[in-house]
């Protein structure tokens, strides 16, 4: 940091627990910015002091400081959250399915939504047209626009650093993001009453942590495509899981399975907040979408090309009046599920969230400040997992801190 550093940044920093959202970029324009820093993670760059609001801002919304999970819905579960509604489903166009990562449910929300006129525009995440690797922020006005960035993008991204400018476009938009995003862009609104009258829905989808740039090249040297000959690159999606696909500029492409690219290179290079996060299943957004494989009772998911499938959880009413929109519509298919079926999908997250306290302790004996979790069921959530594997977690973390890897 540099010497004008604040106080919130400072602690986060202390901590390593930025998650690069980039709302400390929009509370504070023009002090803060967003910028690469090794090994390849977005990190905000201060270069003036913040006033006395700015830092209030900050440490009153930024995910690496807190996240307040709130809810009035009528199920709270302890590892999956709030619901109205918890399903599978699939958008019923054809072609948006297999263009999305899975069931294409939180596209076709999108889709609805614009139609109906409940937005004027989405604010969404899309692939870099520099670095094809990389992400950049989208403005999507039409279901065509929809269309061409959806897929699950597994690099770094700033949403909300561009808040600023979004909020002051004419019309109501609405958001999708990391989890993390969604639960610093809700508790920023309990501070600015205009994100509420100008972003009627918060999407989030359930996300396993985010990869350095440094794992992306890795990738594409393990692809045999040559960086600098790389003029499009998708990471999922094109069926289900779909294929990390790199196009050359000779027009040929490169391809790797998901198990291959997600589990074998990508995931092994996730930024240190992601594996002390305590909901990376979008407990703060209106509608969260996954994933959902078909797996074992062992917990084993298949990852064999199929039709796509999602994990569909209404967590608002607003987000249930608008997937109930969308369902009469046609736009949306759902199967309701017990939500006792889903660690047959998802068995990374209910280990991850029964394992982040014996992590939180961990980051408390480094002495390192870790983020403030309310609302997310803790201790309820640890007493799922035995003690010999509590007692793994949290050693396997203060020695990764010892052998200063963390």
């Amino acid at each position: 940091m540099s010497a004008y550093t604040s106080p919130a940044l400072a602690r986060v920093e202390r901590g390593q627990t930025c998650s690069g959202c980039g709302l400390c970029a929009a509370i504070a324009s023009g002090a803060v910015t967003m910028a690469q820093a090794p090994p390849g993670y977005l990190r905000p760059v201060q270069s003036a002091h913040l006033t006395p609001e700015q830092e209030t801002g900050v440490s009153e919304a930024c995910p690496g400081i807190i996240v307040d999970i709130r809810t009035d819905a009528p199920v709270d579960d302890l590892l999956w959250g709030p619901a109205h509604f918890t399903g599978t489903g699939f958008v019923t166009d054809p072609a948006l399915r297999h263009q999305a990562s899975s069931g294409g449910v939180i596209s076709g929300l999108l889709v609805h939504a614009l139609a109906t006129g409940l937005v004027d525009f989405v604010v969404e995440t899309g692939a870099d047209p520099i670095v094809h690797t990389g992400n950049r922020s989208v403005v999507a006005r039409t279901a065509a626009e929809v269309f061409d960035a959806a897929g699950s993008r597994y690099a770094a991204s700033s949403p909300l650093a561009g808040l600023e400018d979004w909020l002051g476009r004419p019309g109501r938009f609405a958001f999708v993001g990391k989890p993390c995003d969604v639960a610093a862009l809700r508790a920023r609104a309990r501070h600015d009453p205009r994100i509420d009258a100008k972003v009627p829905v918060m999407l989030a989808f359930f996300c396993a942590g985010i990869p350095s740039a440094r794992a992306n090249n890795r990738l594409l040297d393990a692809m045999e495509a040559p960086r600098d000959q790389v003029t499009g690159f998708r990471y999922r999606g094109d069926g289900w899981p779909g294929y990390a696909k790199a196009t050359l500029a000779d027009g040929t492409t490169r391809r790797m399975s998901y198990d291959a690219s997600w589990g074998q290179i990508l995931s092994k290079e996730v930024q240190f907040r992601c594996k002390v996060c305590a909901d990376a299943v979008g407990s703060a957004a209106d509608v969260a979408c996954a994933d959902a494989w078909y797996g074992d009772d062992k917990g084993y998911p298949s990852f064999q090309e199929q039709d796509g499938r999602s994990l569909v959880m209404a967590r608002t009413a607003a987000g249930l009046a608008l997937l109930d929109s969308a369902r009469a519509a046609g736009t949306i298919d759902t199967t309701p599920l017990a939500m006792t079926e889903i660690i047959k999908m998802q068995p990374h997250q209910a280990r991850r969230k029964r394992q982040i306290l014996s992590r939180l302790a961990a980051m408390a004996v480094a002495g390192r400040p870790a983020p403030r979790y309310r609302g997310l069921q803790l201790w309820a959530a640890a007493a799922r997992e035995s003690p010999v594997e509590q007692a793994r977690s949290f050693a396997g973390l203060v020695r990764r801190f010892l052998q200063g890897r963390a």
